[in-house]
């Protein structure tokens, strides 16, 4: 659609050296859902761990024996895994960290990409709406958002979800200093970090399939030297549950996935960079939107890997 005329001259004036548009100049909501994202993930990942170290320990103290007084120390410790077990076990299955964190983080990565949309005038906050009716949209569309997360993000007190004087600053500024301020701000941001991420993970993922390989071989030369008389001690169980904690937790993390994803997203967002130089202001809008859509396929991805397909917002 075509630039309305009735934009601030002075604002049109500033160059993008003068503009920017960071995570805390987005509306309240989005500090909310992505501050509660944080913490859910955190509250999964620490409570799978401890359900898994309680396996670990539970097999380790069914394994030996030493007998204190009475007590045998080595099934006390057998007694502690299992409760840690129980414990995060029924943590996860009344709070359900996992399903928080995924519709925070969609919560989060929507009013993201609803708020980069609105700041650069992309579909559907049309340049050629007039103020008034562009943050009205972005007010029903951030409170659609926040309605389908409420259960996982608080609701921030007062006006947490109109656009902010930076986004209305950047809305009002020339297209040369948009698409500068989105390729600096939002693109080239969100490319490297894939490609960060995507190295981390590929790393990760390296060094736990060496663990687990070194585990398996481990457990076939004991087994093999107890077959043989040169090992007394059983440990298979311990080894098993050791290899068993480590693939759920590979399973968990999702590094080859992720690793996957996040490459093929941030080759996608250098490809979208090149358009969104290229574009025009009539060619804008659908150009911000592929890049926006590049970002919203990867998100989308992630949460149908968890069976969360029905939350994505975006």
């Amino acid at each position: 659609m075509p630039e309305t005329t009735n934009r601030d001259p002075q604002a049109q004036g500033q160059t993008a050296e003068m503009l920017g548009l960071t995570d805390d100049q987005l509306p309240e909501f989005f500090a909310t859902a992505d501050a509660s994202a944080a913490s859910a993930q955190d509250s999964a990942l620490r409570s799978s761990g401890v359900r898994l170290a309680g396996i670990v320990a539970a097999a380790l103290g069914g394994t030996f024996s030493i007998v204190v007084g009475q007590v045998d120390i080595w099934a006390a410790v057998a007694l502690l895994g299992f409760l840690l077990a129980l414990g995060a076990e029924i943590y996860i299955l009344l709070v359900r960290p996992e399903q928080r964190w995924y519709q925070a983080r969609a919560g989060a990565e929507s009013a993201k990409t609803l708020s980069w949309r609105y700041s650069v005038g992309a579909d559907p906050f049309f340049l050629a709406l007039s103020t008034a009716a562009a943050d009205s949209l972005f007010r029903e569309r951030l409170g659609q958002v926040a309605q389908q997360v409420h259960s996982s993000v608080r609701i921030p007190a007062g006006d947490g979800g109109s656009p902010t004087s930076g986004m209305k600053s950047l809305r009002a500024a020339s297209l040369k200093s948009r698409r500068a301020v989105y390729l600096r701000d939002r693109t080239e941001v969100q490319r490297d970090w894939y490609t960060a991420k995507a190295e981390a993970n590929r790393v990760a993922a390296s060094r736990w399939r060496v663990f687990l390989l070194f585990s398996e071989v481990v457990a076939v030369t004991l087994a093999s030297a107890r077959l043989f008389g040169l090992w007394e001690i059983d440990v298979a169980g311990i080894l098993a549950a050791v290899i068993g904690a480590g693939a759920a937790w590979l399973s968990l993390k999702q590094h080859v996935t992720l690793r996957a994803a996040y490459s093929l997203t941030a080759a996608e967002l250098q490809k979208q960079m090149g358009m969104l130089r290229a574009a025009n202001e009539q060619q804008w809008s659908s150009a911000v939107a592929d890049a926006e859509e590049a970002i919203s396929r990867e998100h989308t991805m992630w949460l149908a890997s968890r069976g969360e397909v029905n939350e994505v917002i975006i």
